[in-house]
């Protein structure tokens, strides 16, 4: 193991519930990152199907019984939907290991609730993460239970920030957290999708529209963080006067680009609250 994945020992022995799509972003990204070895990682999922691919695609031991996944586990990641996560939660109750941190995915739940529903003193850390951790990019938002400690903190904000990058965040920050970077994968692929097939409307070929458009994506991305740039800045930079670019982000603005980005972010902060409540 790398030493970056050493100093994620702590993690232990890692029980994953859940083996749907997040939950295999994670387990496929920790192990690509060298961050967990496979041998430490089972993942419990009724999925005959779920189960046989995540075996194969990563070599871990996967279970059906959830409860027979946390036989001596450390750390514990329950990976399932916020409309069954009391259930699940709750039949892990009397197996859960007394000194297991438990860490939950599940969008909108917070850490309070998942404590009501196990044994007094367990700790929990809530974490927002992104399905671009499968590729060692993704971005996570850490916050604390009431009974997690610095140490549990660090624990997975280390062990997200193996897959991308991980900040901790007060709890009541995660809603919008979640709209921008939880939810923002498919906002960007939207995008991009739309930038592409524009192109194939004015008579480019597919690949190369779509190959112009993520590698701008990229590309401005970097731009920005390079030189430390307001966005505006590179707008400004772009668009010359009475040239296509200012053009284009007037038909933009006339269309409500930004107020419609904006609502869609309301939107997702709205949904993350019903699921929670």
């Amino acid at each position: 193991m790398s030493e970056r994945g050493a100093s994620l020992s702590s993690i232990g022995r890692f029980a994953v519930i859940g083996g749907g799509r997040m939950g295999g972003a994670i387990v496929g990204g920790l192990l690509a990152a060298d961050a967990v070895s496979a041998r430490d990682i089972v993942v419990a999922d009724p999925s005959e199907t779920r189960r046989a691919t995540l075996k194969a695609a990563h070599g871990v031991s996967t279970v059906a019984d959830s409860a027979e996944a946390l036989a001596g586990a450390d750390t514990v990641l329950i990976a399932v939907k916020p409309q069954v996560i009391d259930a699940v939660v709750a039949s892990l109750a009397a197996s859960l290991p007394r000194e297991a941190l438990v860490v939950s995915i599940a969008g909108g739940i917070t850490c309070a609730r998942i404590e009501s529903l196990l044994p007094a003193g367990t700790a929990v850390v809530r974490v927002m993460p992104n399905t671009p951790a499968l590729v060692g990019a993704g971005m996570a938002l850490v916050s604390a239970g009431g009974e997690a400690t610095e140490e549990h903190v660090e624990r997975v904000r280390a062990l997200f920030g193996a897959v991308g990058e991980a900040i901790v965040i007060d709890e009541r920050y995660q809603d919008a957290g979640t709209a921008i970077s939880g939810c923002g994968p498919a906002y960007v692929a939207i995008f991009i999708d739309a930038l592409a097939r524009a192109g194939v409307r004015e008579g480019l070929t597919r690949d190369v529209a779509q190959r112009l458009a993520l590698q701008t994506m990229r590309g401005t991305v970097e731009l920005i963080e390079r030189t430390g740039e307001h966005p505006e800045a590179v707008v400004d930079a772009v668009a010359s006067p009475g040239g296509s670019t200012i053009a284009a982000v007037a038909k933009l603005e006339s269309g409500g680009f930004r107020a419609t980005i904006a609502k869609a972010v309301r939107a997702a902060v709205k949904r993350s609250r019903e699921l929670g409540n």
